[in-house]
């Protein structure tokens, strides 16, 4: 039961925490200066493109939504064991 609630808060921490990331690297100036585009500047005009971080940034925000619904179900649940377990009232 523990274990299985240690487990949902790090797969929330996962998507918060890489959701965030997708959000905001792609308007960093990082973004222009990465070895992709070094490698192949052929696809510096994609990369560059608004639409193409727009995406990039909309993935994070879902990606950030489905995290903070791991963190309200891992609390839920655990609110439930609690309420299901018997009071030792002795």
């Amino acid at each position: 039961m523990i274990i299985t609630f240690f487990t949902r808060l790090l797969f929330a921490a996962y998507f918060l925490e890489s959701g965030l990331i997708l959000i905001v690297v792609p308007w960093y100036p990082f973004w222009d200066r990465n070895w992709f585009i070094e490698a192949l500047p052929s696809l510096e005009h994609v990369l560059a493109s608004p639409f193409v971080r727009g995406g990039v940034s909309g993935v994070g925000a879902i990606t950030v939504v489905a995290g903070l619904l791991e963190l309200a179900a891992a609390f839920g649940a655990r609110r439930r064991e609690r309420e299901q377990a018997p009071s030792s009232s002795a």
